[in-house]
């Protein structure tokens, strides 16, 4: 990088913003994002056409983002991420500093999405995706085995619908937020529907829902459907929102950020947690007790699904919002009882408060929706998230994602293999 000579009278040397960007390895746009946070000032020379930014200000800032995006958090050396997105806290979570379950309780799925992306709340708002996405995607996904998961099909509609937009590798934030608000509603499109008597028109918690039940939607369960996926939206670095912060950081565009996270979704102990919550609660349901269910689980040397949460010492906040609602839907009382029955059964063996895992199961249990269905809500709520996350990550450093190895195995040189 050139270094611009210092003006008579001034001992500091001034970079002109594309040497700044260059400096701390992002985009223009971010370095008066950096002003307006008050991380730099700025100063526009006289006669000069553009804002020019002290070098030693600027080195200090570059050394401070590569020793918070060096991995040490200080709290047992656990990877830590500059991050506005979300904050877990006391038991409550909340999305750039609101009350999460209070915005999901108040607003629309879409709403809270586009709130995330933007800061700007637009009531009303819904998503809509272009024909010629849909019908790629949904090609694609009608290919697969009958058997594929959620999850599959979810990430091959993803990557199916991104061979459609040319304009996937523009990671300007105007074209990212467009890409988001056609892509979610393309991923629910592409799923196969239960129902064929649907339209997908209105709110996406109504077009999810002929996805995931047979039975007719009535209010209360499209409402507690919509609010779980506002619940569900964000939740810090979870697993999947890390991978998706990795590719965003290698610049990958969003549709291949969306598809790592959906990969990293699949495991049972992130996203398909649900559905061995959900296979429980049938069971729970079939013998008319929890105890002996709970017995044959631990006799098998397996943990309770959708109790206890690391981040949660008391209660899960999503599980307490969801419970609450749950009620008002028909028919499910005997699958709430059921969950009950869990957790005090369950509170002889070990303290633990339910979580949104087993909230979810109510929720797909008592909707007769199939077991997989949680993981579905849970993918398409999350996805969401992963754009915030993504967009987050592409005003920041390239490739600050990338840690380094611990080696730990035979110091070289070693004799060649025979």
């Amino acid at each position: 990088m050139r270094d611009q000579e210092p003006a008579p009278g001034h001992p500091e040397r001034r970079l002109t913003t594309k040497e700044t960007a260059e400096l701390l390895g992002v985009k223009p746009d971010t370095v008066y994002a950096y002003v307006s946070r008050g991380q730099l000032s700025s100063r526009r020379e006289p006669g000069g056409r553009g804002s020019t930014f002290d070098a030693k200000e600027v080195e200090a800032l570059a050394r401070r983002n590569r020793r918070e995006s060096s991995g040490s958090s200080g709290s047992g050396g656990e990877l830590s991420v500059r991050t506005r997105i979300t904050l877990i806290e006391k038991d409550r979570y909340y999305f750039r500093g609101v009350d999460a379950t209070e915005l999901a309780a108040r607003h629309s799925y879409e709403e809270i999405a586009e709130w995330l992306w933007t800061g700007e709340l637009r009531p009303g708002i819904t998503f809509t995706a272009p024909k010629a996405a849909v019908a790629v995607a949904r090609r694609a996904v009608d290919a697969l085995p009958e058997h594929t998961g959620p999850t599959d099909r979810l990430r091959v509609a993803a990557i199916a619908a991104a061979t459609a937009d040319p304009l996937r590798f523009d990671l300007s934030e105007d074209a990212v937020l467009g890409t988001a608000r056609i892509l979610i509603p393309t991923l629910v499109a592409a799923l196969p529907p239960v129902r064929r008597a649907h339209r997908d028109v209105g709110p996406l918690a109504h077009r999810l829902w002929a996805r995931l039940s047979g039975r007719p939607a009535d209010e209360a369960s499209l409402h507690v459907l919509d609010k779980a996926l506002g619940l569900l939206v964000d939740h810090d670095l979870a697993a999947s929102t890390l991978a998706v912060r990795v590719a965003a950081s290698a610049r990958a565009h969003p549709y291949a950020a969306v598809s790592s996270g959906l990969g990293v979704l699949e495991g049972p102990l992130h996203g398909a947690a649900s559905g061995l919550a959900h296979r429980l609660l049938l069971e729970v349901l079939d013998q008319g007790t929890a105890a002996p269910v709970v017995a044959d689980e631990l006799r098998a040397g397996r943990r309770i699904p959708g109790l206890g949460h690391r981040l949660y010492p008391g209660e899960d906040p999503r599980a307490r919002a969801l419970f609450a609602l749950l009620k008002e839907i028909p028919g499910a009382a005997p699958a709430l009882a059921a969950a009950r029955d869990i957790v005090a059964t369950t509170a002889r063996h070990t303290p633990l408060h339910a979580n949104v895992d087993l909230a979810l199961a109510v929720l797909t249990v008592s909707s007769g929706m199939p077991s997989t269905a949680g993981e579905t809500i849970f993918a398409v709520a999350r996805t969401a998230g992963w754009i915030a996350h993504a967009l987050e990550e592409y005003g920041e450093r390239p490739l600050r994602m990338r840690p380094s190895g611990h080696y730990v195995g035979p110091r070289p040189p070693q004799p060649l293999p025979e």
